[in-house]
């Protein structure tokens, strides 16, 4: 398990790289995870049926605040 902590230890120092943040931020990261969370939300309300589209909407507005720029 040490490879699997060293891999995650790594992970988080990339994550918190200014720069990695920076991008992360950006206007073209927006754009894409916009299209990103729309396809799985879609996908994902196909598959429950639309039983659950609000809790699905409400889960990918949270994700969406956390990635790009709005």
């Amino acid at each position: 398990m040490a490879g699997f902590d060293d891999i995650t230890k790594k992970a988080q120092q990339f994550l918190q790289d200014g720069k990695v943040q920076d991008a992360l931020k950006s206007e073209q990261a927006e754009n894409v995870s916009d299209k990103v969370l729309d396809g799985v939300a879609d996908a994902v309300k196909k598959a429950t049926g639309g039983k659950f589209d609000d809790k699905i909407d409400g889960a990918r507005d949270n994700v969406d605040k956390h990635i790009g720029n709005e």
